[in-house]
């Protein structure tokens, strides 16, 4: 009988399961264990680093740190320059903690597809990919740390070693079990389809450099979320400040700008989708053609009014002394109304204004969605007997169920940012409305502003819009997909 080999055995089943898998998915157990909050993957010469940095006698220098509190270490020796360094292997951890913990709840369930174990075999190269990677980062760290420090302060426990070793090897066997995978289902890799549609690839490097440039290098200046920034030494070499900057927002202001910003967001995204549909789908009714056409303009026009000029129109509108709403009030016989004094008013102000600014380039794409329905489902409804009402109710809402899904999805990426223009140019520097007007994207502007040296706190804000946006547009899209994958961004 012909011996199998490590390769043959580890392809075999165990349970309805790939043998290979179930070994990655025990590895990556014991990777989680070795992770354990507990667990030292550093280890620190606390008296060498009060003696090289001159720090005082209360310095918190401790003898050893997990992957995961290291950053404290960084902020205790004052050494700046290892901060960004020291971030990149924070997340570069947690990262590869989520695709062990992945892997292990793939394998679980057995999540097999039409190409049998691709998906779960990829799923597992990763997560030993990551932590192979994980363990050349922190040796470099420990490296680069000594060099900044003069000498040999940090070393590493044994566990990163044999990390590596295993997380390499379980690699290199996945790329094995995974080939045969491939080539039994007939798929090819990476290398074969870029070779195969090279020009395609060629097409996309400029895509690719535009957003290299624009989107994904200016993310480095997210950095300054977590230093103490000073003009003298830079953004690499100011004091590391860890969570401080996030701890600092959150006791001021942070609760409220969230509810204001949320709430405000809420309000636009139900009650301009709600206004778009509904006057979409009666311009889509009208049938005298001229009358059509008015509509539209006249309804899509203020989307182009300057921001600037609706500040003009709100203050004349609502100023005190010789505003339009309190002339006609005082010619009636009433008192004048102070609307920059009195909060209560500008939550509904603020929503009316957006509507009134909204509605029509809203209303354009529901339409657009309307004119691409067959109208042969709209004669058969008539022929059915079916009136306006139960052919909007039946057929048109139905169908626009997709776009408004995609519509709602881009806006949840964004529930975090408001309308800064709007809300400056309406209220402005009135500190009086701010309890009910004010969102994260006018308080970061008023602090980096009026305060130069808060770039710290005011990158924090727009971190966290970003993170909580990025979040949220990732589990609702989930929530979609599990529900109709065909509504789903991705």
């Amino acid at each position: 009988m012909e011996k199998k080999s490590l390769i043959d055995k580890l392809e075999g089943e165990y349970s309805g399961r790939r043998l290979g898998l179930i070994v990655s998915a025990l590895i990556s157990v014991l990777i989680l264990i070795a992770s354990l909050p507990f667990v030292n993957w550093f280890f620190v010469k606390a008296a060498d680093v009060v003696d090289i940095m001159k720090l005082g006698e209360d310095a918190d220098i401790a003898s050893g740190y997990t992957t995961y509190n290291f950053l404290s270490f960084v902020g205790e020796s004052g050494k700046g320059i290892l901060g960004m360094a020291a971030m990149i292997v924070f997340i570069w951890a947690v990262a590869t903690l989520y695709f062990h913990i992945a892997l292990i709840v793939k394998v679980v369930l057995n999540r097999k597809n039409k190409n049998g174990y691709l998906g779960l075999y990829q799923t597992a190269k990763t997560a030993m990919l990551f932590s192979t990677l994980l363990s050349l980062l922190l040796i470099g760290y420990m490296v680069f740390c000594n060099k900044q420090m003069g000498a040999n302060v940090i070393s590493l426990s044994p566990i990163v070693y044999i990390i590596l070793v295993i997380a390499l090897a379980a690699y290199i066997v996945l790329s094995i079990l995974e080939k045969r995978e491939m080539s039994r289902y007939k798929e090819h890799g990476l290398f074969k389809e870029i070779k195969k549609n090279w020009v395609l690839f060629l097409m996309l490097i400029p895509t690719f450099i535009y957003f290299l440039i624009n989107n994904y290098l200016p993310m480095i200046g997210s950095y300054f979320a977590f230093t103490n920034y000073n003009f003298r030494d830079g953004l690499w070499a100011s004091p590391f400040y860890g969570f401080k900057n996030f701890e600092y927002l959150w006791k001021s202001d942070l609760p409220r700008l969230i509810r204001n910003t949320v709430g405000y967001n809420i309000i636009f995204i139900i009650v301009g989708n709600v206004l778009q549909i509904l006057f979409a789908i009666l311009v889509s009714r009208v049938t005298v053609k001229w009358f059509k056409k008015t509509s539209q303009t006249l309804m899509f026009m203020p989307y182009f009014v300057s921001f600037v000029i609706l500040n003009v129109l709100v203050y004349n509108f609502f100023e005190y002394n010789y505003g339009f709403i309190n002339n006609i009030v005082t010619s009636l016989g009433g008192s004048k109304i102070d609307f920059y004094n009195t909060p209560s008013y500008w939550p509904y102000l603020i929503t009316a204004f957006y509507i009134w600014k909204n509605i029509g380039y809203g209303m354009v794409v529901y339409l657009a969605a309307i004119m691409g329905i067959d109208t042969e489902l709209y004669e058969a409804a008539r022929v059915d007997g079916a009136n306006v009402f139960q052919q909007i109710r039946r057929i048109t809402i139905p169908l626009l169920k997709p776009t408004f899904i995609i519509l709602l999805l881009y806006a949840l990426g964004s529930i975090m940012k408001g309308q800064f223009e709007l809300f400056y140019q309406m209220v402005g520097k009135n500190g009086v409305l701010f309890g009910v007007t004010d969102i994260l994207d006018t308080y970061v502007y008023r602090k980096t502003t009026t305060e130069p040296l808060s770039i710290g706190p005011s990158t924090a804000a727009g971190l966290f819009q970003s993170v909580f946006g990025f979040v949220l547009i990732i589990v609702v899209n989930w929530l979609v997909k599990k529900k109709n994958s065909d509504y789903a961004l991705f």
